[in-house]
């Protein structure tokens, strides 16, 4: 940056010209760095909350392991107990992982971090005999905040987890589908797009008079307090099979 003083005579000829000369490229050298000290403080953060995460994970593998060969208790319902609150811990870590491979921002790649989860998810179940098939339609440029992507993150957990839990029973074959589709913007208000859930799958259904929000079942109540978080709204759907859609708008902060 540069200014030019320009000195003149009564009759406005000039006498002498001064100029003088602010170089601005170590301010902008010294923004570049506190700006990459930044994204590094907050890549550290992240990573070091994943690995307490990881270490929670562990912890309640280990305590469940000492379930396994005790004749007391019902083993399947605290060990299945042990494993939805690992997945659920998990859901979180893969959203920290996320965020310390990235380049330093606070948006998740959530297409990438979704495959991550389903894939943890998979591994975790056995099913035994039966084939699962799984068709997601998402679209590669999903950038959610932390406080969308991790209600989100949780709710694809348990509907996913539930439907590999019960929606087969006795079947050879099944196929679970996630879509996650753009709706476009909203007018008259602040920048804010609109978003459509959809998982499914054609399992056995559900009962005629299910109520989700009345059900005593911890991932049901999970989900339904989840989507309240992201002002959202949701509905079922029992036509050969299960099928929950839910509704919800992203606002640019």
């Amino acid at each position: 940056m540069s200014k030019v003083k320009l000195f003149l005579m009564k009759k406005n000829i000039p006498i002498q010209m001064g100029a003088t000369v602010q170089d601005i490229t170590k301010i902008r050298k010294a923004e570049e760095s506190l700006t990459n000290i930044e994204n590094v403080r907050r890549k550290e953060i992240h990573h070091r909350i994943k690995n307490n995460l990881q270490v929670i994970s562990s912890l309640l593998d280990l305590q469940a392991e000492k379930f396994k060969d005790r004749k007391d208790i019902m083993d399947s319902e605290v060990l299945d107990a042990f494993r939805e609150i690992q997945h659920r811990v998990i859901s979180m870590a893969l959203i920290h992982e996320e965020l310390h491979e990235g380049n330093g921002g606070d948006t998740v790649g959530f297409s990438s971090y979704l495959g991550k989860l389903i894939e943890n998810i998979f591994l975790t179940y056995r099913l035994g005999n039966t084939d699962i098939s799984l068709n997601m339609d998402l679209e590669e440029n999903f950038f959610f905040d932390m406080d969308t992507a991790v209600p989100l993150g949780m709710i694809i957990n348990e509907l996913f987890s539930n439907s590999l839990k019960h929606a087969f029973s006795g079947r050879a074959k099944g196929e679970i589908q996630i879509k996650l589709r753009r709706e476009g913007n909203k007018k008259n208000c602040c920048k804010s797009t609109s978003f459509t859930l959809d998982v499914s799958d054609n399992g056995v259904g559900i009962p005629e008079n299910f109520e989700i929000k009345s059900l005593n079942s911890l991932g049901f109540q999970l989900v339904a307090s989840l989507v309240d978080q992201l002002d959202g709204e949701f509905d079922l759907k029992r036509d050969n099979g299960m099928k929950f859609t839910m509704r919800f708008t992203v606002i640019e902060k």
